[in-house]
């Protein structure tokens, strides 16, 4: 599946459903559901001045997005008229990309994994193996969690 690096905050403003588009400098063909992954880096200033005083979660998967739309922006004006969806502080550049996110969801359980940038595959193993258990007995847990209704 694809997986998306996204620095905190706001990695969980996505899962959250407060943040609904992502800013970037690249656009993308790529649509459709794909993991949020939370890396290491945390942007400090970003958080204080949106008071998120907490512990966030870093070097893991912490949930799924689906990205259904990608805007390009085409002045700083357009960039502003969209902040309270993007909540970024971000300079206007030539090139800058929304991406329009909906249907998020948070895993009850945060996935060890490294990021990478742009889109990359996070080919979380199924098979059953002593490692790797753990995380394909998540992967099931979230599926049934998904279906069956939240215990």
């Amino acid at each position: 599946m694809k997986c998306l690096s996204i620095s905190q905050p706001f990695a969980d403003l996505i899962i959250s459903g407060e943040k609904s588009i992502e800013l970037r400098s690249w656009n993308t063909n790529f649509r459709g559901e794909f993991l949020v992954h939370a890396p290491l880096k945390i942007r400090l200033e970003d958080s204080k001045r949106l008071k998120m005083d907490k512990k966030f979660v870093t070097g893991a998967i912490i949930g799924k997005v689906q990205l259904y739309s990608v805007k390009k922006y085409d002045s700083m004006k357009d960039v502003r008229a969209d902040k309270k969806f993007h909540m970024a502080t971000r300079k206007y550049q030539k090139r800058t990309f929304g991406f329009f996110l909906k249907n998020a969801k948070a895993f009850r359980i945060p996935i060890p994994w490294k990021g990478q940038l742009g889109f990359f595959d996070a080919n979380i193993p199924r098979t059953k193996m002593k490692e790797k258990e753990i995380v394909s007995d998540i992967i099931d847990e979230e599926y049934r969690y998904q279906w069956i209704g939240h215990h």
